[in-house]
Parts: structure tokens; sequence; C-alpha cells
């Protein structure tokens, strides 16, 4: 047996000892003795709890692998993700105002990937075992809205339908204002009877949209709002995981960009189905620019059947490969972008050497945040502000948005 005290929190949401020694739901501060398998403490016993610790309140926390930090509070899980932020910023010398992190309620997540594998008695849906590929019920789940938690027994029957004995479907289930729309990848192959037995399916439960790894049966358009704009998505497509979060997000760009002029014109990137640009096209004149064609389309769609909007013109581009560059960003009254983890330097670049007044940055990943602001901050940017999003409570993910201005 081996004792030790916690010194912080790792990334994973491990709590850290010298050595290294990593703790699975240890916090710094605390004592822990257990046996050390390699650099890992698999099942510590806490010996001095800090104030911090408190009752995971889903009764799944022990095993699912869903949450990572249920034995911790609110406020400290909160300053974590706000001091994850600075330390990522400080690494590269930047510093500004980082504002209290905005953190969803429990039961508010709208979407959810569920695992579903077919059993003897019949299925089991749920999330992963922690660091296992062990399928965990989650009935009463704390981190998604009652309504996902109550689809549980409709992923359970599609994996009854469409699951190999070994294999596994993952199920991903998003709320929508028309009703479930589901989206299942790693089923067997669609024939005739399965479509049949997927359309009783999604009558007996009322679902909007059944997509079997890309084949879709539509009963209805699954609908979300952005601003003014009714979108219907493509299957799968991306979505802001509260309601609450997207809120803050969409505050926080709205923030950054400031007054604009009637004659306002922004660009936003990476744009996804409109999240950003369509509640924006009520003050200025937007360009999307996506990657994905489907979600450009579906984009567009909203816009034109929406009312009171300002002009928004769209493409399908990899930013990636194809940045926008000088020619196109130089006459922009400001920028939203909002990349995937990997970030977008080669793009930033480009709004650098542009000269774009006014920047919205929208982030997933503090790493390539702040290596991505540093880009604009080296050439005359000032960073105004940071704002801290927890959409993925009791996780370890943090998201932020960020304003800059060019001052040189």
């Amino acid at each position: 047996m081996t004792t030790v005290k916690i010194q912080r929190l790792g990334h994973k949401g491990d709590g850290i000892a010298h050595g290294p020694i990593f703790v699975p739901g240890a916090l710094p501060g605390e004592e822990v003795t257990g046996d050390v398998i390699g650099d890992v403490m698999l099942a510590p016993k806490i010996v001095t709890p800090v104030p911090e610790r408190v009752k995971p309140p889903c009764p799944h926390a022990k095993g699912c692998g869903g949450c990572q930090l249920q034995h911790a509070s609110e406020a400290f899980v909160a300053d974590w993700k706000t001091q994850v932020v600075a330390r990522a910023l400080a690494a590269h010398d930047l510093g500004t105002e980082i504002r209290p992190c905005i953190t969803s309620k429990p039961q508010s997540r709208r979407r959810a990937s569920f695992s579903a594998r077919r059993t003897k008695k019949g299925a089991l849906a749920g999330f992963h075992q922690k660091s296992s590929d062990v399928i965990v019920g989650v009935p009463n789940c704390q981190l998604v809205t009652p309504t996902l938690a109550g689809s549980l027994p409709m992923v359970e029957a599609l994996a009854v339908l469409g699951a190999s004995r070994k294999g596994e479907l993952s199920v991903l289930v998003t709320e929508s204002m028309t009703g479930l729309d589901v989206s299942v990848t790693g089923g067997k192959e669609m024939d005739a009877a399965l479509r049949g037995e997927l359309a009783d399916l999604a009558r007996e439960h009322d679902l909007a949209r059944i997509a079997w790894d890309g084949e879709v049966l539509n009963r209805r358009s699954p609908v979300q709002r952005f601003g003014n704009a009714d979108v219907t998505p493509p299957p799968g497509a991306f979505l802001q995981a509260t309601q609450e979060g997207e809120n803050a997000l969409l505050n926080g760009v709205r923030e950054a960009l400031g007054a604009m002029g009637k004659h306002a014109k922004i660009a936003d990137l990476f744009a996804g189905c409109g999240t950003f640009a369509l509640p924006l096209a009520q003050d200025a004149r937007v360009h999307a620019v996506e990657g994905d064609r489907a979600m450009i389309e579906a984009l567009d769609q909203g816009w034109r059947n929406a009312e009171g909007l300002k002009l928004v013109t769209h493409e399908a581009r990899d930013l990636f490969r194809n940045p926008l560059m000088l020619d196109e960003l130089d006459r922009l009254d400001g920028v939203v972008i909002d990349p995937p983890r990997a970030g977008a330097e080669a793009q930033m670049v480009e709004i650098a050497r542009a000269r774009v007044p006014k920047v919205a940055h929208v982030s997933c990943n503090p790493v390539t945040f702040a290596r991505d602001c540093a880009v604009l901050i080296n050439a005359g940017y000032r960073l105004d502000f940071v704002q801290a999003v927890d959409q993925f409570r009791w996780s370890t993910h943090v998201e932020i948005v960020a304003g800059l201005t060019l001052v040189d």
C-alpha cells in the first residue's frame, strides 16, 4: 500500500501526486492510499477528504464513464476550468479578464451519444464504463434532459432490431422542436425488413427522424431554432450541447463584435448550421463558411424561410486547406471563428493580415485557443475578455468565447 497527497488535478480529471502517480477520483489536497500499478492507483481510499468533495448526485457515478468530476463541488469544477484556460493563456504570456465559468444545469444536455448492445434477454443501452468497452445502463441519468434519459428503452429497441450479437450501436439522440432526432451507426446493413421495423419503431416512439448509417427515415423534419430561423440539420450534425451554453456563447459573440452599423458585414467561419450566423443576420450581413456542404445547405434553407434577416451568403469550403485570404477578409467589419479542437492557426494568420477590426473567437480547446489568440495579439490585437462556458457538466471539457479588437 502506498500513501500519497494529491497535488493537482490532471487534464483527464485524475488527481496527480508526486511521481507522478495518477489517482482517479481524488482531489487536490487529499491524502489517499492504495496499491499503485505502474503509475496509477486504481482503487484509492480517501484518507483525508477536502471540503470540495461532495456526494455524487448520480447513482451511476462510480461506474459510468460519462462524467469524471461528480465527486467535486460545482464551485471547484468551475474554478478549475477557469484556471485551465488561464494556464493555457499564460503559456503564451497572454493575460486578460477571465470571467467566472457559466455552467449548464443538471439534466440539460439535449443531445447524447448512447452505446447499445444486444444481450441474451434483449439489449442494454447507456454509456461506457470508465476505461472500458462495457456498457453501463444509466436510467435517470442526471446529465441529459429527462426526455433523453427516457429514450433509453427506444435505444435498446434499436439494438434488438439492428445490432449484431457481437457488435455495438452508437446512437446519437438529439432533442428537436418537433421530436427526437436519432442517428445510428454500427448497425447491420439496411434491408426491406429492417426499414419496415424502424418505421414502426419511429411511429411507436413518435420520433421525428431516424438515420441508419446514413439512410434516412423521415417522419417529419427535426427543427432547431437559431435566432429567428428554423433549421433542419442533416443527421448527426453538430449542435451545441445545451441551450444555456449556446446562449452564453452567442452572447459572448455579440459582445465581442460590438455595435454593428446598418451596412456591417461579418464572416462566420466554421459556421455549422448557423448557430451564430443566423442570429447575427438580424443586425448585419453575414458570409457563412463551413466545410460540410449538407450543413451549409441547411443553414441556407433556414435563412430563406426566415423573416427579418439581412443577407446571408455562404460557401462550402475546407478552411484548413483553403482559408479565407486577405482579399476576402479585408472589407469585413468582424469575424466569428469557431474551429474544431485542432484550432485554425492558418486562418488566424490571414485574419491578422487583413486587419479585421473585431474577432469573436469560440473554442473547445484551451491549448489551441491560446495559440491562435497569440497569432492575433502578436499582430496588434487586444484580448478584451475571455468567458469560460461549461456545457459538459462534470466532465473535463471546457469551452471558451473571447473578444479581440485590432488596436495597433
